[in-house]
């Protein structure tokens, strides 16, 4: 079987971190000078889509690497709901971190104008760096990235690129917090960053690990009409980006949960037969992932795991499925290396399919206009806090 072209974007990721990691931390140490970084108290991280899930998977390494407490919003939840609610603890003490590669997401600018005018310190994180996301921003961190090979240009792909530079970006702003608040020496806080550097081998090693493994899972699993991806901590936004890039490749129904509401909620689906993909990297949540696969098999599901292939999960879990990743240096980390078999996995079922990617934007999807009649870049915009 041929590499598609959403396999070919997936084989050039553990490049495209080699390549940026050195610009993007220069980024953000020149633009996020000590004073801004001192007076910081609180993290809001905010975007839609691929970009609410990077701020999910990252939260870990601000609490941690930072100190500080982080909240991931979707952009409408912060921009209507959560905005005009930031503690009252002087300028510059809220830092609201909107992430969008285009630049141009309305729900996204309008989150980060909200975070501004309600006194947040308004950063936009943006590979548009005269766009209207910019444009609202007080401190803007390029995050461009790099052109695709010449070959593979011009297709149109469920996107990685900008979820892997997203992600690999508010992780070097979270060391850069910590190492300027004083949390982390000089020596610790470049250690983090080679950490992330090696990053780049270890997507390597899984996607040589997982390739075939994933194109075995959709294969067994061809005859399946909807799927689960379940994960916690740094890890649901996984799950989210693994349902996303599902749909986006072959359409099918594909949700995320939460590791421990699946208990609570997916328990009582009708459909038993289910693939269930479990995402873990061994830490935190290692025990109630097995007892979660214990459950989903009593009750018929197919179970699948996303995990280190070094880990004793494997063992305790007894999936149907093993779509193995490289031991990561860190469970914080871990979100750059679990994204990828679940990506590779889309790109085998909707080539095993013969599904085009976004169903060929057909009816009222669209390519142009700011996603058709969804609106998603030219919806109408709140000006002022909420009352």
């Amino acid at each position: 079987m041929n590499r598609s072209p959403l396999h070919q974007q997936a084989d050039t990721l553990p490049d495209l971190i080699a390549e940026t990691i050195d610009p993007f931390a220069r980024a953000v140490a020149e633009s996020l000078p000590a004073p801004v970084c001192s007076n910081v108290q609180r993290v809001f991280l905010t975007g839609c889509g691929d970009s609410h899930h990077a701020p999910l998977n990252a939260e870990m390494a601000f609490e941690e690497l930072a100190g500080l407490p982080c909240e991931p919003m979707t952009a409408m939840q912060f921009a209507r709901y959560g905005a005009g609610f930031l503690p009252d603890t002087g300028r510059g003490s809220n830092l609201v971190l909107a992430v969008s590669v285009s630049g141009a997401v309305s729900r996204t600018v309008e989150a980060l104008r909200m975070g501004r005018l309600a006194g947040g310190t308004a950063v936009a994180l943006t590979g548009n760096t005269t766009g209207p996301l910019a444009a609202e921003a007080e401190i803007v961190l390029p995050t461009a990235v790099p052109p695709l090979p010449a070959e593979l240009q011009g297709m149109i792909v469920p996107g990685t690129r900008s979820y892997i530079a997203s992600l690999l970006m508010l992780y070097l702003v979270a060391i850069h917090l910590g190492e300027r608040r004083s949390r982390l020496t000089r020596a610790r806080a470049n250690k983090e960053r080679r950490a992330l550097a090696a990053h780049a081998e270890l997507m390597a090693e899984t996607i040589a690990l997982s390739d075939g493994p994933a194109r075995y899972a959709a294969e067994q699993w061809r005859d399946a009409r909807q799927f689960v991806y379940c994960g916690s901590g740094p890890h649901y936004g996984t799950a989210l980006f693994s349902a996303a890039k599902l749909l986006e490749a072959s359409g099918d129904i594909a949700v995320a949960q939460e590791m421990e509401e699946w208990a609570h909620l997916q328990y009582f689906a009708r459909e038993e037969t289910t693939p269930t993909i479990l995402i873990s990297a061994g830490g935190r949540d290692a025990g109630r992932t097995v007892e979660i696969a214990a459950a989903a098999r009593a009750i018929g599901r197919r179970v699948g795991l996303v995990a280190p292939r070094q880990t004793d999960l494997l063992a305790r879990t007894a999936p149907d499925q093993l779509l193995p990743i490289a031991a990561p240096l860190h469970e914080r980390y871990a979100p750059l290396l679990t994204c990828l078999p679940p990506t590779l996995f889309a790109a085998y079922r909707a080539q095993l399919l013969d599904e085009p990617y976004f169903r060929d934007f057909g009816g009222g999807r669209s390519i142009e206009g700011g996603g058709g009649i969804s609106r998603i870049r030219s919806s109408d915009q709140w000006d002022t806090l909420p009352d």
